[in-house]
Formats: C-alpha cells, sequence, structure tokens
C-alpha cells in the first residue's frame, strides 16, 4: 500500500469518525483509540469485517447502531472500498441466506477476540459500552448482611503508628508523662508510664477482573467489593480488564444496586479484553497507588487467563507480593477440587500468592472470608 493510499484511507477513517459525531452518536477519545487499535489488531481485510471492528469499539446501545449502520453505509458504500459487501449478490439456493448487516459471518471470529461468547477466553479487544447489572436478589442481600459482619474480624489487624498512652510495661517508655508526673512531687519519680502502639484495622486493596471471561462472576465480585468498602475503612476497589479504573468513590454508595448502576457508566472495559500484567504495572506505575498496597490485604479476583505474553503479569504479581503484608488469589477456576494452575500465567505466579482460593460468587466468598483468608496454596 504506497504513503498516498494509507493517508487516503487514514483521513476517510477521521472523517467517518466526525460523521458519527454530526450524526448525534458519542465517540469520545477514548472510543476512537479501541477503534483503531481494533483495526491495528484485526487487519480488516473486508468492509464486513470492518464494520464489525467499528460496532463493537464505538456502538454503546441498540439506538446508536441505527446511527452507526446509516452512516457507515454512507461513507464505505460510496467509497468504493468493497462495496459488493453492502450489496452481495444474491447467494446460490443452496446456501443460507446471510443477514442484512455487513460482515455477518465474520462475528463469531471478533466474539473470539474481544473474549464475549460464552466468556471462556481471555481476549484482547475491548467493545466499549455500558454493562446492565441485574438486581440483586434478596439471598444475595442476606449473604453480603453476612459478609459485613465477618469481614472486621477476618481482615488481620496491624498496630498503628502513633502511640498512645498506656500498654503494657517494657514497650515505650513515656519520658514526658513522667517528667511531668516528677513535678508534681519535687522531682522525685515515684511512678513510670508507658506508651504503646494500638492495633488498627489493616489496608484493604480489591482487584477485581472485569473482562469476558469473567462475565459470570465479576457482579458477584463487585458486590463483595462493595461489602469490603461498607465495613472497611481502609479500603480501595480497582477493577482491571484493558485497563485500571479505581471505583471506591463509587461503591461508598449505601445501596449496592445504585453503586453497580452508577460504576457500570464508568468501567467501560467490562466483559472485554483481557491485559491483566499491563493493568497491574499500571497500577505500580502510579506512587499513589502503590502506597496503597505496601502492607496491605491484597486480593485480586481473577481467573488467570493472561493473554499473550505473561512476563508483565509474573513482574507485577511479584512486586505486589513484595509490598503486600499478604497476597490472596480468587480464583472461580480453582472452586473445582480437581483444578491445578497449569496455565503460564497462573503457574508461574503461584510461588508469589499466599492463598489461591476458589471463590465463584457470594456465597464462596463468604466461605473464603470465615477461612480469614489464611489458606495456602500448598492444597495445589
Amino acid at each position: 500500500m504506497t504513503d498516498a493510499l494509507v493517508a487516503r484511507t487514514r483521513d476517510h477513517l477521521f472523517a467517518f469518525l466526525g460523521a458519527l459525531r454530526g450524526a448525534g452518536l458519542r465517540v469520545p477519545a477514548n472510543k476512537q483509540m479501541g477503534f483503531f487499535a481494533g483495526i491495528d489488531a484485526l487487519a480488516p481485510a473486508t468492509v464486513g469485517q470492518l464494520y464489525w471492528v467499528g460496532a463493537a469499539t464505538l456502538v454503546s446501545a441498540e439506538p446508536e447502531l441505527l446511527v452507526y449502520d446509516e452512516v457507515f453505509r454512507r461513507f464505505f458504500g460510496a467509497a468504493g472500498l468493497d462495496a459488493a459487501v453492502l450489496a452481495p449478490e444474491p447467494p446460490p439456493a443452496d446456501e443460507e441466506q446471510p443477514s442484512g448487516r455487513p460482515g455477518e459471518g465474520d462475528t463469531d471470529v471478533l466474539l473470539d477476540q474481544t473474549g464475549g461468547g460464552a466468556g471462556l477466553a481471555a481476549g484482547g479487544v475491548t467493545p466499549e459500552g455500558v454493562k446492565r447489572f441485574a438486581p440483586t436478589t434478596p439471598p444475595a442481600h442476606e449473604v453480603m448482611r453476612q459478609l459485613c459482619r465477618e469481614l472486621p474480624g477476618a481482615v488481620p489487624p496491624t498496630r498503628s503508628r502513633r502511640r498512645r498512652p498506656g500498654g503494657r510495661r517494657w514497650q515505650s517508655l513515656d519520658l514526658r508523662a513522667v517528667y511531668l508526673d516528677s513535678r508534681r512531687t519535687h522531682g522525685e519519680i515515684t511512678r513510670l508510664h508507658w506508651r504503646d502502639r494500638p492495633p488498627r484495622q489493616r489496608r484493604v486493596l480489591v482487584l477485581v477482573d472485569v473482562s469476558g471471561s469473567m462475565k459470570q462472576h465479576s457482579p458477584d465480585y463487585l458486590r463483595f467489593a462493595h461489602a469490603v468498602v461498607a465495613t472497611c475503612a481502609r479500603a480501595e476497589v480497582f477493577t482491571f480488564g484493558t485497563r485500571l479504573t479505581r471505583v471506591t468513590p463509587l461503591l461508598r454508595a449505601p445501596d449496592v444496586d445504585t453503586a453497580l448502576a452508577s460504576l457500570a457508566r464508568v468501567v467501560l472495559d467490562a466483559d472485554g479484553g483481557t491485559l491483566i500484567g499491563p493493568s497491574l504495572r499500571a497500577f505500580l506505575a502510579n506512587t499513589r497507588h502503590t502506597a496503597l498496597a505496601r502492607d496491605a490485604l491484597v486480593l485480586v479476583l481473577s481467573d488467570g487467563l493472561e493473554r499473550g505474553d505473561c512476563t508483565a503479569m509474573v513482574d507485577a504479581t511479584r512486586r505486589l507480593s513484595l509490598l503486600a503484608h499478604r497476597l490472596c488469589w480468587w480464583s472461580p477456576l480453582a472452586c473445582d477440587p480437581e483444578y491445578r494452575p497449569v496455565t503460564r500465567g497462573m503457574s508461574a505466579v503461584l510461588g508469589h500468592l499466599d492463598a489461591l482460593t476458589g471463590v465463584r460468587d457470594l456465597d464462596t466468598a463468604l466461605t473464603a472470608v470465615r477461612r480469614h483468608f489464611v489458606e495456602r496454596t500448598d492444597h495445589v
């Protein structure tokens, strides 16, 4: 492809995005970046494949799809770029009639790339949009109430950095209190005073995988995170799929369904691709985030199905284990008694974990909490 043709194609794609905005479709910068990333990753050979790349990255709701269809047909039907795909010849009688949208046969390939479908494989492309969570059922509310009762006692305590009067003898002599007391007896010391570092709740850091392979479990994981924020004063929650998102302020809403509804408008990579290593690296690259993990109880809620090279995932997990008081990994796959972490990513990070526990819903999360997060990885 010549440089002139590349420039014309690029200008045509930018004009297409501008026409979408002019037609009333919201196409922010992050969606445009996803669109071009999808083109770069999939290298669509037909207009039909290009259609589904754009539909997966630029469209968030069914009404927007109608606008997208009209603009797409206007641009790529009139541009002469494989226009026969947009108006195909009638198929032979013995072939199945395709649907009216271009590239319908390419859907399965793109779903496999985005981690969609049944949610069993890792993906690399994010179909950004608003995820809708089902209302929390009464039994789930009851399990969450039990979680809120169990969590404060399950989190291992730590000692405050500030010293307080009192405590056991020989902890730390309170010289100021001894001096003030001796002034009443004309300089004679009749009593020793001590200071101690009282216990306090340890910081809890929860990292929730919301990628396509976790779509069946991430709603309950987020409900668990809501319970953690409600009961632990020093809790922080981040989600990751293809990017890292801090969601702690949104999870402070008293009602869990209200919190998840507001969270769905912020976590735009839900049910999309899987980039565990780059997401954890992005967390560790921020010094403010790193401070949240230092000496904290860190929970990673993920199946560990990394896509591509696992070097970043292993390196980030090792650094997290060095920072954290305990690093626990909750995986829905580990609920199977025959599960063994034999994938490249999980087998490599296993030595850096303090615990690998099977958790797939709120009930299994409650069981794990009652074990005080201390189930060792030795059983695997």
